[in-house]
């Protein structure tokens, strides 16, 4: 399905290659938060730019292109810059107060062109 909307509302002809996805550990992962970050690693792939080592994502991608709010996101934020993330990118709709003590640049991004915007320009 995330290929599907990264063709229709991106423009990224994904159609004609060969993806695979591989989570390592063979995690099995049920929290639709980690969509912002498969189509991350499918752009980054596709462009051939990487993504900065210091940054992470937590959004689920509707089928719009719309990155929708995930739950418990102020603890996401913090447990990400607990783990050395320096900049999250987050849905622009989700809600969260200023958090203290955490040194973390928090990207709100509303849809998949405001992320490739943000992450490859």
């Amino acid at each position: 399905m995330l290929l599907a909307v990264l063709e229709k509302r991106a423009g990224f002809r994904l159609g004609v290659k060969d993806v695979f996805l591989n989570i390592a550990g063979g995690l099995k992962v049920a929290d639709p938060a980690i969509d912002l970050a498969i189509i991350s690693a499918v752009l980054s792939s596709n462009l051939d730019i990487p993504i900065p080592a210091n940054a992470c994502f937590s959004g689920e991608v509707g089928l719009s292109g719309e990155i929708r709010p995930v739950a418990r996101i102020e603890q996401r934020i913090r447990e990400a810059s607990k783990m050395g993330f320096k900049k999250i990118y987050i849905s622009k709709f989700n809600k969260f107060s200023e958090l203290k003590g955490v040194n973390i640049e928090v990207v709100q991004v509303a849809k998949i062109e405001h992320l490739v915007r943000s992450l490859f320009s």
